[in-house]
């Protein structure tokens, strides 16, 4: 499983580095973000290219796995 690596940076950066990743794996691809709003947006970016998001919260911070 590829993992992108977010946490802490300024969007749309993460939102950048998942499209990236998207185009260049198959397989699941694991978000690592820091803020709410990140998330959302990570969510929403994969559902718009018909891909499944499921979301787990880790202390403060969100893990992503798209599939």
């Amino acid at each position: 499983m590829k993992e992108v690596d977010a946490r802490g940076l300024s969007c749309p950066e993460p939102l950048m580095m998942t499209a990236a990743a998207l185009k260049e794996t198959d397989g699941p691809i694991k978000v690592l973000v820091s803020e709410p709003h990140q998330k959302t947006n990570v969510e929403k970016y994969a559902k718009d290219h018909g891909k499944k998001a499921t979301s787990t919260e880790k202390g403060s911070e969100f893990e992503i796995v798209i599939e």
